[in-house]
């Protein structure tokens, strides 16, 4: 098992990285001290895999967790669906000292942790993130929320889990098109901080991508470390952490525009880093090299690396864009590579750039 701390003084918690890591849930938030009452926050396709287990893990360590289902997908990230599980936590009786397990990937996530942040006030929660996405990106860093129609992830807050159990067992059961989708933000990583770990990736993506144990847990730490290190230093946002937003930027928009529905959201922010390496290429002096290195990753990865929009479509998704929590004074901004490993982040960009090069990125 691989341990990494993110560092946020009293808040501090630990991501645990390893293989049946599930049955131990119980356990770990018994030696956190967690209140005895929870609720499992899982969805329709994650709960008959896994919920038996951790619910069994929570009641031999002493807690009385109950389940409460969600849609899967997209679509769930909504302030209805969040107003029906208030209701059952209600019913259920949760109380300012009971907490809540978040058990799925991203979507699941990120509203067991607005439940948590908002649910009188503020209760604690835990991270038991099932797919490659959540355990490299959206379980650590405390950034919880639900989407609007006009937009993701515009209603949210920053709350801290106590703890993040990546059970790197649990991508065994992940289809082949959310494995790869997880790719897309483990590939970020190499672009925006670790040059090493790019390499690696081309180097290592077939043993990835097969689920060998020992690359997949090494891979997933690497991931976990750069990420803590980034949200220790600026948790919420005012600087060094808006590089995780590389590709984000067109990629939410995307999913904005397609209603959730045609990309799962690493294949959107698939498409928005290749086009922002591209974008990097003709404003940063990003190598040719370096932009076909990107987009070969990307595209051994099974990933997309370009989108066919039509002139409305492009219209609509930089209307999108603009609605983005990212926009200063009206202004679209992004993050731009200078190389690999390295970025820069408050990039203004020209909206005629953006079309061109959603052009010229089409398939």
């Amino acid at each position: 098992m691989r341990t990494v701390t993110v560092p946020l003084g009293e808040r501090s918690y630990r991501i645990h990285i390893g293989p049946n890591l599930l049955q131990s849930l119980g356990e770990r938030c018994r030696e956190l001290r967690l209140g005895r009452r929870c609720a499992v926050i899982s969805d329709v396709r994650v709960a008959p895999l896994y919920a038996k287990l951790v619910i069994k893990s929570l009641e031999a360590s002493g807690f009385e967790p109950v389940l409460v289902k969600i849609p899967a997908g997209e679509t769930a990230k909504r302030v209805r669906v969040a107003e029906r599980c208030y209701e059952q936590l209600a019913k259920n009786r949760l109380e300012r000292k009971s907490f809540i397990v978040a058990l799925g990937g991203g979507v699941v996530g990120d509203l067991a942790g607005f439940l948590a942040a908002t649910y009188l006030r503020g209760v604690d929660f835990v991270q038991a993130p099932t797919t490659l996405l959540a355990q490299v990106d959206s379980s650590v860093g405390g950034k919880v929320g639900v989407n609007l129609a006009a937009g993701k992830n515009l209603v949210g807050a920053f709350h801290q889990p106590r703890l993040v159990l990546c059970d790197v067992r649990t991508l065994r059961t992940l289809p082949k098109r959310e494995l790869a989708a997880g790719m897309a933000e483990v590939i970020k990583y190499g672009i925006i901080y670790d040059a090493e770990l790019f390499a690696r990736l081309e180097a290592d993506l077939p043993k990835v991508l097969k689920l060998d144990a020992e690359t997949v847990a090494d891979v997933v730490a690497r991931c976990c470390e750069v990420k803590a290190e980034v949200v220790g230093k600026d948790e919420r946002e005012s600087g060094l952490r808006a590089i995780l937003n590389f590709g984000h930027t067109i990629g939410h928009a995307l999913e904005t525009i397609s209603r959730y529905g045609k990309y799962i959201h690493g294949e959107a922010i698939a498409i928005g880093q290749v086009a922002a390496a591209t974008l990097s290429a003709r404003q940063l002096g990003l190598s040719k090299g370096e932009l076909l290195r990107i987009r070969t990753l990307f595209e051994r990865a099974s990933l997309p690396v370009g989108v066919r929009l039509t002139r409305g479509q492009i219209a609509r998704l930089l209307e999108a864009m603009r609605l983005d929590k990212k926009v200063s004074d009206g202004r679209i901004k992004f993050v731009l590579a200078k190389r690999i490993g390295e970025v820069m982040v408050g990039q203004d960009v020209p909206e005629d750039q953006i079309t061109a090069v959603l052009e010229m990125t089409a398939d």
